[in-house]
């Protein structure tokens, strides 16, 4: 047996064994997968945007005799991978973002990569919640700098690593996700600003789950708390609320223009295919009232959610955590065979022993529908 066969016997063994799974169709809050139709609770489709057939014939109606509406950027940005729709697209989320200037690139994990990678070296620290995204640990790992883990949400312990740590370096920078991507909750941003003054420090926060859901212009937690201008670098995503495909950075123009000369995931990536920014475009110029109309629902069935399971959380996503992976992959099959698609999430995506169900509500869940998923895992714990 090779050493792969080894590692993929232990994997099942632990009940820690994944594989793709097979999916027939998306519409809208629901999904089918082998013939079986399911309510979708694994989606980060969080405004159900990305099925609506509707607004996505009204896209191709308007754009599809445009010169842009093509399916690959064939090159880098740097060559021939752009035109001025690009360009229009970093302007627009600049200016929701209350920033200088934007850069795009074609996935959240390739924008964390880059733009960690690149903004410190080897002279630099780096400070980090411990339970930021994988792209953020290997962003980190990737630029060689000394990098500190503080304690989840535990700002006492990230001070106490920059009274101990930050004046043997050069360039420090804080990081942080708005909202935790497997956990729910929400950082303090404005203890994270006050540290960042207190101690010379570049501040980064990854608002990937929270764009398009928080803040009066959907910018986000540091929007919502009035705090952009203290953050110096925010990341975040638009194929998640903004059913699109990319992410981007937003910052002050040096921090990004020093990226589009130094992050290797731009500078080495085919562009994003013309057609997908377009489409964000659209989203983005002509129905930003149909996103806020659908933000505000999310919002009211978030609140409905959390007063239900009585905690004081605030985002759509909710974690259930059994602990076991065996028993976490049973309850999820439970719920599966009772027509909701709710996926195990488990080690290494979490800490060992916090295996969970990772519940993503979208604004056309009914407040029932979460009820009765709910009481079902009530009733399986």
């Amino acid at each position: 047996m090779s050493f792969y066969e080894e590692e993929i016997k232990k994997y099942k063994a632990k009940d820690n064994f994944r594989q793709v799974r097979n999916i027939d169709e998306k519409c809208g809050k629901y999904i089918i997968s082998e013939g079986k139709k399911y309510l979708n609770l694994s989606s980060n489709d969080y405004l159900n945007l990305s099925t609506d057939r509707s607004l996505i014939e009204e896209f191709i109606d308007l754009d599809k005799k445009q010169n842009e509406f093509i399916f690959s950027s064939t090159s880098s940005r740097l060559l021939t991978g752009t035109s001025k729709i690009y360009n229009r697209l970093e302007y627009n989320l600049a200016f929701i973002f209350k920033k200088e200037a934007c850069l795009l690139f074609n996935t959240g994990y390739q924008c964390n990569l880059g733009v960690v990678s690149s903004l410190v070296n080897r002279d630099d620290v780096i400070f980090s919640d411990k339970l930021n995204h994988a792209s953020i640990i290997d962003g980190m790992k990737l630029s060689g700098a000394k990098f500190y883990r503080y304690r989840h949400l535990d700002y006492q312990n990230l001070e106490e690593q920059l009274e101990k740590y930050r004046s043997n370096y050069k360039k420090a920078i804080i990081i942080s996700e708005s909202v935790f991507s497997m956990d729910g909750d929400i950082a303090d941003i404005k203890k994270l600003t006050e540290l960042k003054k207190k101690y010379n420090c570049l501040l980064m926060i990854d608002e990937a789950h929270a764009f398009g859901i928080f803040g009066n212009n959907l910018a986000g937690v540091c929007n919502q708390e009035n705090l952009s201008d203290d953050i110096d670098v925010i990341t975040a995503t638009l194929g998640k609320s903004f059913a699109s495909m990319g992410a981007f950075c937003t910052a002050d123009k040096t921090i990004i223009d020093f990226l589009i000369n130094k992050a290797n995931s731009f500078i080495f990536s085919t562009a994003i295919p013309s057609v997908n920014i377009m489409w964000s475009n659209f989203l983005i110029e002509e129905k930003m009232n149909l996103v806020k109309e659908k933000s505000r629902k999310l919002n009211n069935l978030v609140k409905q959610a959390h007063k239900y399971i009585n905690d004081k959380g605030k985002s759509q996503i909710i974690p259930v955590i059994i602990g076991e992976n065996e028993k976490t992959v049973k309850i999820a099959e439970e719920l599966q065979s009772k027509g909701f698609y709710i996926l195990p999430v488990r080690p290494p995506t979490v800490p060992v022993n916090t295996s969970r169900l990772r519940l993503s509500l979208t604004a056309d869940i009914t407040f029932e529908e979460f009820k009765n998923v709910i009481d079902i895992v009530n009733g399986a714990i």
